[in-house]
């Protein structure tokens, strides 16, 4: 099973756990590249160029953004089935793969500057509003851009990437973005402000507080389960890359442009409760709810948007249930004006 970023797994807190699922995902598409494409380094700043694959083919621009931890290689089976409608381009983020790693600063890993960098590429080829495709917590860059420039693309397709890093729910709240507006709030409290503002962020202070506890809850039973010996995180290039872009995740509301936004709801456990059904039926249930509700959240925040859910599908929507994604993407880019 590979486990889509949720609420539950995606916090710089619980960081060994979530290094060893980025490895197990990164393992399972170890694979030699076959694809036929064209790769092109792309300057999106001073010193800092990204990968860009080039797949031809005809129509439309499509531009596919991959998942944290992975290179637009994790798209080299999918994209070749899209040309014959489209012009398939794909981007590896910064600091993965052949693209630059600048230093692991909030600044240049925030969603804003990410977001940023696939304008950039947009900008460069010389696209003319293509439909951007993101999956996972390439979320976050589809509404940093469907928010700041929806004029600069025809529609955004969230490939399960509607998640609190691309909307966030009040309501539902998130232990990565409430812990981000947390400690945000707590640097400019501490900052030489008038008081007049130190006013105002001790309210948001006392606001924010009692949802990060509700946020932290889940966690307690589970760290007084786990061993004073389980080891620390390895400090490594891609450890800290991941770690910032937990901390640039932003709080995003609804977009302005036209959505097309995938849910694996429920998310398909594999053979991981194979001899449990009892198990696997409290686990589907339970992903089921918080999956839903998310989807949910994201439609009343975007009444615009097409939603659509797939049952059991993989977090890898595009692989596992590749015919219905297709056929949503090509109904969806079809209402979409020239």
């Amino acid at each position: 099973m590979r486990l889509h970023r949720s609420h539950a797994f995606h916090v710089v807190i619980f960081f060994c756990f979530i290094c060893m699922l980025r490895a197990q995902d990164a393992a399972s598409h170890t694979v030699q590249d076959t694809s036929p494409h064209a790769v092109r380094m792309i300057n999106v700043e001073n010193d800092v160029a990204l990968e860009v694959l080039d797949w031809g083919g005809t129509g439309r621009p499509l531009v596919l953004l991959a998942g944290k931890g992975f290179t637009a290689h994790v798209f080299d089976q999918f994209a070749p089935t899209l040309i014959t409608k489209y012009h398939v381009y794909a981007i590896t983020r910064r600091g993965y793969g052949n693209s630059s790693v600048p230093p692991t600063t909030d600044a240049n890993y925030s969603a804003d500057r990410l977001g940023d960098d696939v304008l950039a590429v947009v900008e460069q080829l010389k696209l003319v509003r293509p439909v951007l495709v993101g999956h996972s917590i390439a979320g976050e860059e589809l509404s940093s851009i469907g928010i700041r420039a929806p004029d600069r693309v025809a529609g955004l397709v969230y490939l399960d990437a509607g998640y609190a890093y691309s909307f966030y729910d009040a309501g539902t709240g998130d232990l990565t973005i409430d812990y981000n507006t947390l400690r945000q709030q707590l640097d400019r409290f501490t900052a030489l402000v008038p008081m007049k503002e130190r006013k105002e962020l001790l309210a948001d202070i006392v606001a924010t507080l009692p949802r990060f506890q509700k946020d932290l809850a889940p966690y307690q039973a589970r760290f007084a389960a786990a061993p004073d010996s389980a080891p620390a995180p390895e400090d490594t290039a891609a450890n800290r890359v991941d770690v910032a872009i937990f901390r640039g995740e932003q709080k995003f509301g609804g977009v302005k442009c036209p959505i097309l936004a995938l849910y694996a709801d429920p998310h398909s456990f594999g053979v991981q409760f194979k001899d449990h059904p009892e198990a696997l039926k409290a686990a589907q249930d339970k992903d089921q709810s918080e999956t839903s509700a998310q989807a949910d959240a994201f439609s009343r925040g975007n009444p615009q948007a097409v939603v659509v859910r797939i049952p059991n599908a993989d977090h890898f929507i595009f692989e596992s249930n590749g015919t219905e994604t297709r056929k949503a993407l090509d109904g969806f880019i079809n209402t979409l004006p020239q």
